[in-house]
């Protein structure tokens, strides 16, 4: 069976997932505008004010990245060993410091994601959360074809999911859920939908509850001009940070 009659087999018997299916249809047939849009004009802007993740850290919370890894070495490998025996291919890890440090430095308590994977970001919120006993919330999306339900989020230890309320939808599902639980973060982490359009149609959502001195990333900006455009349009002085080739947004509002 192919991947994407898989994939639409495994929409089929999830009735919960059948907007999502619907507006995958519209997209992939009436509805063809370009996940691309303003690439170029993108990537030559994050290439032109890129800095390290080490120093966006220092510039935007004062705090340095050196002794995370150290700090969490042994909750790092076991990470590690726990994505190699995964049986499903998923995203790796991102800049775990700047989301780790993000939420240290807005003594989060209430942090919203989208886009999970193996839970490597969720990982290094958890890491900071646990110390006041805060809670993330997380949206991301079944892994249809590849039957992955069981492994999203599967190198975030038993002992920190107590902290963890995940919801198992596409954000245009998952964030009126979860916005009818919280109503302001302190840390939002985007990693999902990466088309133009959906990234907008989450900013906008988002940046409208999230408080002031709240921290906003956006992984993989460099995909279209959204997060610029997005920006541009709000007036937000951004940084941004060259990670593993990929540029990623962030600010403090």
């Amino acid at each position: 069976m192919s991947t994407v009659l898989k994939t639409f087999v495994a929409y089929l018997k999830r009735p919960a997932l059948y907007p999502e299916l619907g507006r995958k249809i519209i997209k992939n047939t009436i509805n063809r505008r370009s996940p691309f849009k303003g690439k170029a004009k993108t990537n030559t802007w994050a290439a032109s004010i890129a800095v390290s993740q080490k120093e966006a850290v220092s510039r935007l919370f004062s705090m340095d990245t050196d002794h995370f890894r150290e700090i969490y070495a042994d909750t790092l490998e076991k990470a590690n060993l726990k994505e190699k025996e995964c049986p499903i291919t998923m995203g790796g890890p991102g800049a775990l410091e700047l989301i780790y440090y993000a939420c240290e430095f807005t003594k989060a308590q209430n942090v919203l994601e989208t886009g999970v994977a193996y839970g490597w970001s969720s990982l290094a919120i958890l890491l900071s959360l646990k110390k006041r006993n805060g809670t993330l919330y997380s949206s991301d999306m079944p892994y249809l074809a590849q039957d992955g339900d069981r492994y999203v989020g599967y190198i975030v230890p038993e002992s920190l999911k107590k902290l963890w309320k995940l919801f198992r939808f596409a954000d245009r599902e998952s964030l009126p859920k979860i916005f009818k639980k919280v109503s302001f973060f302190d840390v939002f982490h985007y990693d999902s939908d990466k088309s133009y359009y959906g990234r907008m149609w989450a900013y906008h959502q988002i940046y409208k509850r999230l408080k002031p001195g709240a921290v906003f990333i956006s992984d993989d900006i460099g995909d279209n001009s959204a997060y610029q455009d997005f920006c541009n349009k709000k007036k937000i002085k951004t940084s941004v940070v060259q990670y593993c080739g990929k540029y990623i947004g962030i600010f403090v509002k």
